[in-house]
């Protein structure tokens, strides 16, 4: 049985004026390991919900596929540790994947655990076209307060960070909800891929800070755009800057900063019809 994404935990609140017992709604988080042809390639932290989102979206960020085509077969197994995601892929890919093969096991704070190079931490990235992405200044603005209503997991428990997709004109069209920022955006991207959404045609939103991980996973899958309540590193900056990536950040309350590629964000509106 599938573990739920929540659990209910008892506790004391210690407060300015008293101490008194508590139940909690707090999420849940375990083990994913992500399997190809029956070699584990990664072992995860994450929320157990939108398991097969968040298995193809990393199969796709972290470069192991870079075609749906390549996947043959896809199963989630649950076991009493944990959960496995197997993907059978075409025999070309699966060399290929077994000769640059990485472990990246780690918590989920950290999107770079189990990388053995300062090479592969800083790889290079693909030039993301978009260039028929628009987004106007008003709809940048107000992304992450439109992502909000979304964010059923973290309503519950307000210990979650979400990954939405903003269409231009058509406002957030899809979310995926995890306790870590990168696993949230790998099942939005995943979310995407299975649903047969071009990841061109909108922009990622996220409800935390900017770091040079969520750049990559968005120049690996496609999305031209990313936007974020927080601020941005100067590595993601960077790498935005590279991977010919629209940067908006610190978009709450009506504003935005932007830090690389300001073309796609125009002052008027459009016809979406």
């Amino acid at each position: 049985m599938r573990p739920a994404p929540t659990v209910s935990a008892a506790g004391r609140s210690h407060q300015t004026d008293g101490t008194f017992a508590v139940h909690r709604t707090l999420p849940e988080e375990v083990p994913v390991a992500i399997v190809f042809n029956g070699s584990t390639q990664a072992v995860m932290m994450a929320t157990p919900s939108d398991i097969a989102d968040f298995a193809h979206g990393f199969a796709l960020t972290e470069g192991a596929v870079v075609d749906p085509g390549q996947i043959e077969g896809f199963e989630v197994v649950s076991h009493a540790q944990g959960i496995e995601a197997r993907f059978w892929l075409t025999e070309d890919r699966a060399a290929a994947l077994a000769a640059r093969r990485r472990s990246m096991a780690g918590p989920v704070g950290c999107g770079l655990c189990g990388i053995d190079s300062l090479e592969q931490a800083m790889r290079p990235l693909p030039r993301v076209d978009g260039k028929g992405l628009r987004l106007t200044r008003a709809e940048v603005a107000r992304a992450t307060d439109a992502l909000r209503p979304h964010q059923t997991l973290h309503e519950m428990t307000h210990a979650t960070h979400a990954a939405g997709f903003l269409l231009p004109g058509r406002g957030i069209a899809l979310v995926r909800e995890d306790v870590g920022r990168h696993n949230a955006l790998d099942k939005l991207i995943g979310a995407l891929l299975r649903a047969g959404i071009d990841p061109a045609t909108g922009a990622a939103v996220m409800t935390s800070r900017l770091s040079v991980e969520l750049v990559q996973k968005c120049a690996m899958a496609g999305v031209p755009a990313l936007i974020a309540v927080s601020a941005p590193t100067g590595q993601a900056v960077r790498s935005a800057h590279e991977a010919g990536i629209t940067l908006a950040a610190f978009a709450r309350s009506g504003g935005f900063d932007l830090y690389a590629h300001p073309h796609r964000i125009t002052d008027g509106v459009y016809d979406v019809a």
